[in-house]
């Protein structure tokens, strides 16, 4: 087992190596979020430990970019900022768990050891469906270079497509994922949001992504714009 700690405080880095070592695991070390972004590309790690606190480039922002270079390692965020909206920032930028300094290396070592059972991160941060890309963490969606504004309905439907492509999904299923117990059980709530996504998502761009299967529901399929927005509205 191989894992990567980056810490620019070099004691510290020197003790969590020297005890993860200890326990037989292969230890790599590095001072910034430069150095963990090439070497995280360039070696495929059963666990990283990561600071926030980094020169340059922050840990949060050196997490997001290994999720967004398909590094899949789970990750561990340390800071010795006991914040609530730094560890809501890590773990919605790609760490799967997180710790605030100062803390006993044993309770820090078994959080490595149960990151390293549960193997690479299954999913992305942000998902993407041909060239329509959805972020979770910030409610942001774009087609290819363009980002698209949706209000939180639209957002949760399409958020519902996207973790299920080219999958023909029921209005009850869309029902059940998109909306909550006190939803208003009428028969073309679905349609009208539908209907109001396909406005947002497709027709400025010149695709059909959002099909109807008569008889059956509805499906999100994996297509590429013919044209930015911007051409499209041009054109239009």
């Amino acid at each position: 087992m191989r894992v990567l700690v980056v810490d620019n405080d070099l004691n510290s880095a020197k003790f969590v190596r020297r005890g993860l070592k200890a326990q037989g695991l292969a230890v790599d070390v590095a001072a910034n979020g430069e150095d963990a972004l090439w070497m995280a590309g360039a070696t495929s790690y059963d666990a990283i430990a990561l600071e926030v606190r980094l020169p340059r480039i922050d840990g949060l922002e050196t997490c997001r970019r290994l999720r967004a270079d398909d590094v899949r390692s789970p990750i561990l965020m340390l800071s010795a900022r006991d914040s609530v909206e730094e560890r809501v920032a890590g773990l919605d930028g790609g760490a799967d768990d997180f710790m605030v300094k100062p803390f006993h290396f044993d309770e820090m070592a078994a959080r490595m050891r149960a990151l390293m059972r549960r193997g690479p991160v299954e999913r992305p941060v942000v998902i993407e469906v041909g060239d329509l890309r959805l972020d979770p963490a910030t409610c942001r969606v774009w087609r290819g270079r363009e980002e698209i504004e949706l209000s939180a309905k639209p957002f949760a439907l399409l958020a519902v497509f996207m973790r299920r492509p080219d999958r023909i999904l029921s209005r009850f299923h869309l029902l059940e994922h998109a909306w909550d117990g006190g939803y208003e059980n009428r028969s073309n709530v679905v349609d009208v949001h539908i209907a109001h996504l396909r406005n947002r998502i497709d027709r400025p761009f010149g695709v059909e992504s959002l099909e109807t299967v008569r008889g059956l529901g509805y499906r999100l399929r994996e297509v590429a714009a013919a044209w930015d927005a911007p051409q499209a509205q041009a054109a239009a």
